[in-house]
């Protein structure tokens, strides 16, 4: 039970903000990097996450989240591949935990009940709400107004280094395929990797978007207002590290507390967790059965903790500025249920007390419209990464990336123009939308990030340069003549990329920037 009182209301407003990413995975390897990554994520996050989020609209709680969902996700949670591999991962899960049930030790034999109990559960939600896709069960919640929805990008771009045609292609696209699949164009997108380079805002005002996210260095920490940028009327948001590293920080924050379930351990013989995290220090092999009954309290603890940081925050902000400040914390919606198995449960109970003492919680484009926005700002090259700028995916480590980034992109827009100059008719050339759907899964800003933090850096730079062989092979073919080809090799990687049916390379700015 939480301990923290009901209080008189708090100055202002607190924002959470979760964005949901995956690069595109289906067709693309299985175990230990691969499709079984997306069915992690969907079965131990997206799927707990949307649950806690139909309680609270069935309670008739709006304006919860501003929840962003990359199109590239949202592709894959509808593809009928990935929707029939998931339902037989969740079966294979309670099949694992069924046989651990049986195990001769009683503590393995109750880690087992527990999962078959936890994946039957899963079975039947998957079965009522996702089992044909993603996109009902998206709709649904942004018909409730239980959240505010985000778009992006198609493919997920380090935008400051994408050609700006491409860039611009790519978000048009991006809000286009939101529109298709959940009948709502986002006002606000999660710009991929908070990434920003001066002139980004134009762009993105000709685009209709009205609000994006970046961190809070790159408002120089004062994070208590939106700020129009430049000499628009685009309102960048950043996210309160303060508040914000409370949960999830590089070195600290509540999943590392000793009673949570460990992320990193597995059983061998199950492939489930059943460690708790014992300690920072304590090696796998080490580490103590994970106890449910330890959990619930520090649940609370850590509810309590938040709560009191977010009002204390709401409260000197507001009185440092003489007006209502705006606190905006912002994560990974991986972290509540992959990264963190206690997550989901910590956020429905915080989003429940937050008003209790007083704190009104809304959405991103709820202080846009409610006056939470200062003075224009003049924003420079930023990021969220480590140093808050561009090293993670142009740094000595990755230059590599940004030289086949940009020797792919000018081969596939060279091609694709003069395909569509010498064409006898302006009908769609599904030839033209492979090169540009293959080149835009090449800078998908997931490789370098991989490289740079050294998780897969193997299958990461195998897959940019996939995509990049796609893309040239289908490209020389077209550009030499050879029609039939080029159209065959475009249908084959198009059956291996079956994402963005939608794209058409006919809608690619022309060059010039008109």
């Amino acid at each position: 039970m939480s301990t923290t009182t009901v209080s008189d209301a708090v100055p202002g407003q607190f924002t959470l903000v979760l964005h949901s990413h995956l690069p595109w995975l289906v067709n693309h390897g299985r175990w230990p990097v691969g499709e079984e990554w997306l069915y992690q994520s969907w079965g131990s996050s997206y799927q707990p996450v949307f649950d806690v989020l139909r309680r609270l609209a069935a309670d008739g709680m709006k304006s919860q989240v501003s929840l962003g969902i990359t199109p590239v996700l949202a592709a894959q949670l509808d593809d009928p591949h990935a929707a029939a591999s998931m339902y037989e991962w969740l079966a294979d899960w309670q099949l694992r935990a069924m046989e651990l049930a049986t195990d001769r030790d009683p503590v393995r034999r109750d880690h087992g009940n527990r999962e078959f109990r936890a994946a039957a559960a899963a079975l039947a939600d998957f079965e009522q709400h996702w089992r044909h896709g993603g996109s009902a069960a998206i709709r649904t919640l942004v018909d409730t107004g239980v959240i505010e929805l985000l778009g992006g990008p198609l493919a997920h771009p380090f935008q400051p280094l994408l050609d700006e045609r491409l860039r611009r292609f790519s978000l048009a696209e991006g809000l286009a395929d939101a529109r298709l699949r959940w009948g709502h164009t986002p006002t606000g997108i999660w710009a991929p990797e908070c990434a920003f380079t001066p002139g980004m805002e134009i762009e993105y005002d000709t685009a209709g978007v009205r609000h994006f996210m970046v961190d809070g260095p790159t408002l120089r920490g004062d994070t208590a207002l939106g700020r129009p940028v430049g000499g628009s009327d685009v309102v960048a948001f950043g996210r309160d590290l303060q508040v914000s590293y409370r949960v999830w920080s590089p070195k600290s924050g509540y999943p590392g507390h000793a009673a949570y379930r460990d992320f990193h351990t597995y059983d061998h013989d199950s492939g489930l967790k059943l460690s708790r995290v014992t300690g920072r220090s304590v090696d796998g092999a080490a580490k103590a059965p994970y106890d449910p009954a330890r959990v619930d309290a520090v649940i609370d603890r850590h509810v309590d903790d938040f709560v009191g940081q977010v009002r204390e925050r709401l409260i000197a902000q507001s009185r440092r500025m003489g007006r209502p400040a705006l606190v905006v914390a912002a994560f990974d919606t991986e972290l509540f249920g992959h990264w963190w198995h206690e997550g989901p449960r910590w956020l429905e109970r915080v989003l429940r007390r937050l008003p209790e003492v007083g704190v009104t919680v809304g959405t991103l484009d709820d202080a846009r419209r409610g006056g939470y926005v200062g003075q224009p700002v003049h924003l420079t090259d930023s990021s969220w990464g480590s140093g808050k700028d561009w090293r993670v995916w142009a740094g000595p480590q990755v230059r590599h990336f940004v030289d086949l980034n940009a020797e792919v992109t000018q081969t596939a827009l060279d091609t694709v123009d003069k395909q569509m100059a010498s064409a006898a008719t302006t009908s769609r050339d599904r030839v033209n939308d492979q090169i540009i759907r293959e080149t835009l899964l090449t800078v998908s800003s997931d490789w370098p990030f991989m490289v740079s933090k050294d998780t897969a850096a193997g299958y990461a730079t195998d897959r940019a340069h996939k995509h990049a062989h796609a893309t040239r092979e289908i490209c020389d073919a077209a550009s030499s003549g050879r029609v039939e080809a080029a159209q065959r090799l475009a249908d084959g990687w198009g059956r291996a990329d079956n994402l963005f049916a939608q794209l058409d390379a006919r809608r690619l700015p022309a060059t010039g920037g008109n």
